[in-house]
């Protein structure tokens, strides 16, 4: 039996992190992956036959990445910052107003310019807490009272911790598209109302906002799979070992760990397990009872297009209208509805949406011929559509009812159908591919296509938490000693950050 110093379960980005600190610190790593290749989420990819674009085919942006971890590894990550922050049509004009926020911001232009100062205040008084937070991602916990005390703001801290986000946005402003798009930060890939006194929303709000302490989301030059390939780079560079194509199918708790690949079975022992896979499928490797699952809420969907969509709004460009993120259909009472109508089983009429164009921050991911000819990618992505829609009856009809839903939401607000832009591929089929939480569980593992392998949680302890052992100081413990989590799954995991593999190799390496 071969023997590591460290076992990594599942070759996502959190994986790879942990494996470059260990094994640079070292230690003797071995990353098993099940699929044919790293990244979990975070990759990209051709996704449509013969056009040659490398679309970031699940995870599109990047907040919670802090320098350092690319700076401690080495790893050769490039990101760039939008120029504008985002453009939502008003849909009580049918889109032909809107507000952009950027360099010069039109909230007039939507009879909102009183709501100004106060958009400006409200996420001021969020930056008091996320500024002095931020930090303490990449350390031992805090608790409740030290992290409040380190706010340095109680009125901030309640507005962010202790009342629901929807009582200080409404106070803070009164236009609902204002009031939308300060929401939506409170409900991507969180099935919540805005008032909901389980504060759930004002956790998914809190790393919203937390990344850098600004809340900046920032474009990935090469898309996902650079900045996965960067770190899987390092990871080897620094000796670890990766192995794709390794099915894992049992993890002891003294280290053994089994696997398949290439019909053989395998078994390996690492002094330390760290699973970069969701708490729910770690139980089912160890043989226990699952934990209780937080399903996902939305979908993706990835377009090719010949060109940009014309809009109804002739006082902005279509460059900058994509240029950031492009709410559709986020008003906050519209929110509300979808949030209702969601959870009566029904999908959103209209479906609440969000617009990402990459390619028009970083072109490198198309060919030289398609930026010469004006094509650009466009990412839909929906809210408040629960994995209870897609698990149960025919997958692939919800799939193309969720499409539908998608495309016919961003059509609301545009001059013409979307459909006369898209692209064709090769085989003369429209440029689409939709994701749903039913196809993140199937093919990356993800319980429910929870997109943060659960529930998030605060980025501190409880108060009465016990802190004793390095892993729980870390946020990354398990009920045993010798395996740890490592991914999203973790005590402040989430989105793109490898902040759980950093805190996992900390734990392991002792560090305080």
């Amino acid at each position: 039996m071969s023997t590591y110093d460290a076992l990594v379960v599942g070759g996502g980005h959190n994986g790879l992190v942990a494996a470059g600190y260990l094994a640079k610190a070292g230690r003797r790593v071995l990353v098993l992956e099940r699929l044919d290749h790293v990244g979990g989420a975070a990759v990209s990819a051709h996704a449509f036959d013969g056009v040659d674009a490398r679309l970031s085919r699940y995870s599109y942006l990047v907040s919670l990445l802090p320098r350092r971890i690319v700076d401690d590894l080495g790893a050769r990550v490039r990101l760039v910052r939008r120029r504008y922050s985002s453009y939502t049509p008003d849909p009580a004009t049918d889109g032909r107003t809107g507000l952009l926020i950027g360099p010069s911001s039109t909230f007039g232009a939507i009879g909102a310019a009183d709501d100004e100062a106060g958009f400006a205040e409200f996420y001021r008084r969020c930056g008091v807490v996320t500024q002095r937070l931020w930090p303490t991602l990449l350390a031992p916990l805090v608790t409740r009272t030290q992290a409040r005390a380190l706010a340095g703001d109680d009125a901030a801290w309640r507005l962010m911790v202790d009342e629901p986000i929807g009582h200080a946005i409404t106070d803070a402003v009164t236009n609902d598209v204002v009031r939308g798009v300060m929401a939506t930060d409170a409900l991507i890939g969180t099935f919540a109302r805005l008032e909901e006194p389980s504060l759930r929303q004002n956790v998914c709000f809190l790393y919203h906002l937390l990344g850098g302490g600004t809340g900046d989301w920032d474009v990935p030059v090469g898309g996902m799979g650079a900045v996965t390939g960067a770190l899987a780079a390092a990871a080897t560079g620094y000796g670890a070992e990766i192995v794709c194509n390794a099915e894992v199918y049992a993890v002891n708790p003294d280290g053994a760990v089994r696997y398949r690949k290439d019909g053989a079975e395998h078994t390996v022992h690492g002094d330390v397990v760290l699973a970069n896979v969701t708490p729910s499928v770690l139980a089912e490797l160890m043989g226990e009872p699952a934990p209780t699952a937080t399903a996902g809420a939305q979908v993706k969907v990835n377009l090719m297009l010949r060109r940009l969509p014309r809009l109804r709004d002739d006082s902005v460009t279509a460059e900058q209208a994509f240029g950031g993120t492009f709410h559709i259909n986020e008003t906050y009472s519209q929110l509300d509805t979808a949030y209702m109508r969601a959870d009566h089983g029904v999908v959103p009429d209209p479906l609440p949406c969000e617009i990402y164009c990459h390619s028009l921050n970083d072109p490198s991911i198309l060919s030289d011929e398609l930026r010469a000819s004006g094509a650009q990618t466009l990412t839909v992505f929906g809210l408040h559509t629960p994995h209870g829609l897609v698990s149960t009856g025919d997958p692939d009809r919800m799939r193309d009812a969720l499409t539908s839903a998608a495309l016919s939401s961003l059509n609301s607000v545009l001059a013409e159908p979307i459909h006369d832009v898209l692209l064709e591929d090769a085989s003369g089929r429209l440029c689409i591919e939709t994701k749903t939480t039913a196809d993140l569980e199937h093919l990356l593992g993800m319980t429910g296509g929870n997109i943060f392998h659960g529930a998030l949680s605060w980025p501190f302890a409880e108060d009465d938490e016990p802190l004793d052992t390095p892993a729980r100081r870390w946020g990354v413990a398990t009920a045993h000693d010798r395996v740890l989590l490592c991914g999203s799954g973790s005590r402040r995991g989430g989105a793109v950050s490898g902040i759980g593999g950093h805190n996992a190799a900390m734990a392991v390496l002792g560090a305080e």
